[in-house]
């Protein structure tokens, strides 16, 4: 799995796919390429609106017809969640919340470990679990000072910032140490989606990359 670790790392850009089913999910992973972001996180609905195998069958797909594409599952909340994307084709995990239980199932399986977590207290513990990144969430909250001051005792841990992330404050949030992105509705929505705007999606996501590199 480095090679996973080593393109989160590179690209840094991971758009979170929300809502998504997987009737539509090869059209948005196109949309998004043609952007240039190739790493794409499925979320499970934890509300039960859409069913988990749906979710599953979205990860599967994405696996198994991009070749170009590393797909993870998003909001992995139980071992039966891990379990679904494990088999569908996930190369990473991310989940919001930090259980150690998830964290050392995901690396039992050979998966791309990447809890979420807030305090010095729930990062420290994420890393010594095993997690391959720590999910800074919500990330767009708490700022790119918090990520700083966060980052200095806890050198040791590469941070993923999620929830609030735009184009205007990626900039500051790599000069202050951020590992990579992950960009949910700023990026794909449900709207965009289901109207079959995918011109759109490919022009947010052109607009990320560019923001990157600035």
């Amino acid at each position: 799995m480095n090679n996973v670790i080593e393109e989160i790392k590179k690209k840094k850009l991971i758009a979170i796919l929300r809502g998504v089913r997987s009737e539509k999910i090869a059209e948005t992973v196109s949309a998004l390429l043609k952007g240039g972001i190739n790493i794409v996180e499925i979320t499970f609905d934890q509300s039960g609106k859409i069913p988990l195998e749906d979710t599953a069958a979205a990860i599967k797909k994405v696996a198994s017809t991009f070749g170009d594409v590393f797909v993870g599952a998003g909001t992995v909340m139980t071992k039966e969640n891990l379990e679904l994307a494990a088999v569908a084709g996930a190369k990473f995990i991310l989940s919001p919340d930090t259980k150690t239980e998830i964290i050392k199932k995901t690396k039992e399986k050979g998966l791309i470990s990447i809890p979420g977590a807030m305090t010095p207290s729930e990062c420290s513990c994420a890393a010594a679990a095993g997690a391959d990144f720590v999910k800074l969430f919500p990330a767009g909250n708490l700022g790119g000072d918090y990520l700083k001051a966060i980052s200095s005792p806890l050198s040791n841990i590469p941070f993923l910032c999620v929830g609030g992330i735009d184009e205007s404050n990626i900039p500051y949030f790599i000069k202050n140490g951020a590992a990579g992105f992950g960009i949910g509705s700023n990026l794909v929505n449900a709207k965009l989606v289901d109207s079959g705007n995918f011109e759109e999606i490919t022009r947010r996501a052109g607009l990320f990359v560019n923001a990157l590199n600035a």
